[in-house]
């Protein structure tokens, strides 16, 4: 069908769902009802599209003045959710409370594709400008919603689908709306989900920034989940009145709106005054205490903190307080330089809940770990399927086990199938069974597959790049529908599992080589995590101390020169290869502090990094430099160190071919050597491997 055909059709449609004439596909009816509002209301013609009105330069910096809060509080959230959806066909968009987007991340090319129908930062994208769309219809029905596709008004948007939630202010009223408009030819799973999530921490962000000098209270009916992003939060003033509350804290106390909380002393909610309520969280390490609320019907789990206890300590909350404690601990090995004695003491810290100790060793300060952790957390109790993506030896195993640990589905087992060991012709009947008999050689009483030893558990699917193209029609089959079919049988199992990935490559690339089949990629990444590699992470020595604690009782010391070497080593390896070194080493020192004698002669001696990839000695051989670096980042601000992963992530991909990384972004050589000036990056960093990374269009 041709463009003009298919839009007079989508036209028709319009009219008929609002003159409730016969129509050819269902339509929502919060869709029908923003058609009737557009024609009835505001007089659009679906059939003559006017693009959205943008506002000049001073108009739309008189806008982002007044919401600089807002703006600053979304910018991380917003780079972040655009890396884990990993599309460069998407943007991610911040629009006010009039429907003028103020900030937007997305490709170069995307935003230079889709600018030409009025996508862009500080046009207007109500439904009185834009018709029915993700932005305005969001700001119209003040929920989150979806347009996809046709359900747009006019049909110059109908390659778009839109997912929006609103963002409240801490009074309640609407301060703006997140949405990602993508025009991916498969939907992306669990969009609206992922949007309103980082909707949430945009809410809380958006209270910390203006109640920062308040008391802030943490608390929920399960320990657990204090801190967390389905957790309460209270502003207190010093006089216990309670001054602001998060959607959450509203809910669980049983107030409709902040208007019925504000004011009232928070003797009111709980049967414990503030007072008691931090020193108690002080007593206790800032792990959850129990308290009641005011008429003693209802138990809560609550951290207090104080203004200046509570820097540092709000975003570590949100990982479970076992792994927070064990992490706070290593943070102050890793400053102070103490013995390993001290990662032992670390790594023993009690916990409120023993199902959360198994994700307490996966990080110990370093940030990017921290926020792969966080973000896990968050999705992994919706029981979204994951993708992990790391170099061999950084542990992808261990964090999906360290996630099983955490679901909803932690009571059942965790079943491991490592894609690429098994040979192609075993890989089927051994993620999908086979009944009795079904081929020669086959096992006499059946077997049971991978995927039904998973059913209440988790299966992880680990190198999922290397499994046959012909399997992962059968494998998206078994997702799509709950069940599987073993070989040689006539009868489907039903199954219910999480499901977690994991691949040293790049999947969408794969996809784009017709290696992978589309359709199974966006049913896996429901979200991506990326685990950083060794070299790049800034928290080894604590996490060396750790795993010392973990091999012995009674961990020897490092010399300076053994913990210098340990350091500056490039570790192609990763985790595993320092785990073994460890091992060695502990044997080699019979108790004695490890020396580099006890060290292998790759990682004392420099001139042995000439086996590694070029860029690995770049790094290695100016490790100095780069630790400087790492000092000098600590002025950076958060959307500093978030451009400054990107500006990384882009010199990495580009094998730090400085010129085509300037290329990629639109830039001259001289404008991206002051950005890296600016950033604290030097030619001898060595980045991380990473999909396409967002340009913020407005900085």
């Amino acid at each position: 069908m041709s463009l003009l055909a298919d839009s007079s059709t989508h036209v028709r449609e319009v009219l008929n769902v609002v003159n409730h004439q016969l129509t050819t596909r269902p339509t929502s009816e919060s869709v029908a009802q923003s058609w009737a509002r557009c024609i009835n209301e505001f007089q659009l013609d679906p059939a003559r599209f006017v693009p959205p009105p943008v506002l000049t330069e001073y108009e739309l910096n008189a806008r982002r003045e007044a919401l600089g809060d807002l703006i600053a509080c979304s910018k991380l959230e917003m780079t972040t959710l655009y890396q884990q959806l990993a599309d460069p066909e998407l943007a991610v968009v911040l629009v006010d409370s009039g429907g003028v987007i103020v900030h937007q991340v997305s490709s170069v090319p995307f935003a230079e594709a889709v600018a030409d129908d009025g996508f862009r930062v500080g046009a207007l994208w109500s439904e009185r400008e834009a018709g029915t769309n993700g932005m305005g219809t969001c700001l119209a029905e003040r929920d989150c919603i979806a347009v996809c596709q046709h359900e747009h008004f006019y049909p110059r948007y109908t390659s778009l689908t839109c997912s929006a939630a609103p963002i409240f202010d801490d009074s309640g009223e609407i301060a703006g709306v997140l949405d990602v408009t993508s025009r991916s030819k498969l939907l992306q799973q669990h969009s609206l989900v992922l949007v309103g999530m980082s909707r949430q921490m945009i809410e809380n962000r958006l209270l910390d920034s203006r109640y920062r000098h308040a008391n802030m209270i943490h608390f929920h009916s399960r320990p657990e989940f204090v801190g967390t992003l389905h957790g309460g939060k209270l502003a207190v003033a010093d006089d216990s009145t309670v001054l602001a509350a998060n959607r959450s804290a509203l809910f669980q106390l049983g107030f409709r709106s902040l208007s019925e909380l504000r004011g009232r002393r928070i003797e009111e909610a709980f049967n414990a005054s503030l007072e008691d309520m931090i020193a108690r969280s002080i007593r206790g390490s800032f792990h959850p205490v129990t308290v009641y609320s005011a008429n003693a019907t209802n138990r809560f789990f609550l951290v207090a903190q104080t203004p200046q206890n509570s820097a540092g300590r709000i975003a570590r909350v949100l990982v479970p307080d076992s792994a927070a404690a064990t992490r706070n601990a290593g943070n102050h090995v890793g400053h102070s330089g103490h013995s390993a004695h001290s990662g032992s003491a670390a790594g023993k810290q009690p916990a409120s809940s023993p199902k959360l100790d198994e994700i307490a060793h996966l990080e110990f300060g370093d940030p990017r770990m921290a926020s792969q952790i966080q973000l896990a957390a968050r999705v992994i109790q919706r029981k979204i399927p994951i993708v992990l993506r790391g170099q061999t030896g950084t542990g992808k195993e261990v964090f999906a086990q360290a996630l099983h640990s955490i679901s909803p589905h932690s009571d059942g087992p965790f079943v491991p199938v490592n894609c690429a060991s098994l040979p192609e012709n075993l890989i089927e009947s051994e993620l999908f069974g086979y009944r009795a008999g079904a081929f020669t050689g086959a096992q006499r009483e059946g077997r049971r597959g991978k995927i039904v030893q998973a059913n209440g558990g988790t299966l992880f699917l680990d190198e999922i790049g290397d499994m046959p193209l012909v399997l992962q029609a059968r494998l998206l089959r078994v997702i799509e529908e709950h069940e599987v079919t073993p070989l040689g049988a006539e009868t489907t199992v039903k199954v219910n599992f999480q499901l977690i990935s994991a691949s040293h490559r790049n999947l969408l690339e794969l996809v784009q080589s017709g290696q992978f089949r589309e359709d199974l990629y966006y049913r896996l990444k429901g979200v991506e995590l990326n685990l950083p590699a060794l070299r790049e992470r800034v928290d080894k020595l604590p996490l060396i101390h750790h795993l010392l604690a973990n091999e012995t009782d009674d961990p020897p010391e490092l010399t300076p020169e053994a913990e210098h070497a340990l350091l500056t080593y490039a570790w192609p390896g990763n985790i595993r290869q320092l785990r073994h070194v460890l091992q060695m080493a502990i044997a080699l020192s019979d108790g004695q502090p490890i020396r580099c004698e006890h060290l292998p002669p790759e990682v004392t001696q420099r001139g042995s990094a000439l086996d590694m990839p070029a860029a690995l000695r770049l790094a290695s051989a100016d490790l100095d430099a780069h630790l400087a670096d790492d000092a000098d980042i600590s002025s950076l601000n958060a959307i500093q160190l978030n451009e400054r992963e990107t500006v990384l992530s882009l010199l990495d991909e580009h094998r730090w071919n400085v010129s085509n990384v300037a290329k990629a972004l639109g830039i001259s050589r001289n404008t991206l050597y002051r950005k890296m000036r600016r950033l604290h990056i030097r030619l001898s960093h060595e980045g991380s491997p990473s999909d396409g990374m967002p340009l913020d269009l407005d900085a």
